[in-house]
């Protein structure tokens, strides 16, 4: 075995350069790092394009409609996909499956909610749906609950998009899903899953 000691191997002009043969094993040692500012394939890769953003404010809703969560405030989009001011929308750019979560938190101010929906929506379409059905109308407010929904979806890189709605079903009156800055009631997020 000898060692080779050489600052850049390059192919010929037009050509690709490739690294052993077939069966044989290429070690990087422990501490070795490599580092690809180019376009890897066949390996490895990046769980993007990624957001995740939270209603900063409390939202009123009707009772009982599916509204659509206005998420308004990012923690991250590393592609600029996510519409936080007009749509509140994901649209990603690179076709693939997609981890997508939401959270809605209802609270109606007199605290009296019956019923709370998640739901995720892709092209206008249902695709995740998670539910919580109780009666809290003796508690106070700020006393609602916060319903957990995701879903596994396959976006074509282009044109689809995925929304967070909820439903809030209250006693009497209207309902709210709740906004805050820093415990994050109501979020939406979603990641590239690398498969």
């Amino acid at each position: 075995m000898a060692t080779l000691f050489v600052d850049k191997i390059d192919p010929q002009s037009g050509t690709s350069l490739e690294i052993g043969s077939s069966g044989d094993t290429i070690t990087i040692p422990s501490g070795a790092t490599i580092v690809n500012s180019g376009t890897q394939t066949g390996f490895g890769g990046t769980m993007t394009p990624a957001f995740e953003a939270y209603l900063s404010a409390n939202q009123t809703v009707s009772d009982g409609v599916g509204t659509k969560a206005q998420v308004n405030t990012e923690v991250f989009d590393t592609d600029n996909c996510y519409d936080n001011s007009t749509n509140y929308r994901f649209t990603p750019t690179v076709a693939g499956k997609y981890f997508v979560y939401g959270k809605i938190a209802v609270d109606e101010a007199a605290g009296n909610t019956r019923l709370g929906i998640s739901l995720i929506y892709k092209n206008g379409s249902q695709v995740g749906r998670a539910f919580v059905n109780f009666d809290v109308s003796g508690f106070p407010e700020g006393e609602g609950c916060a319903v957990t929904n995701t879903a596994i979806v396959d976006m074509n890189g282009s044109s689809d998009y995925i929304e967070l709605y909820g439903v809030h079903d209250v006693l009497s009156g209207s309902g709210r899903f709740q906004g805050d800055a820093t415990t994050r009631y109501t979020s939406f997020g979603a990641y590239r899953i690398i498969t």
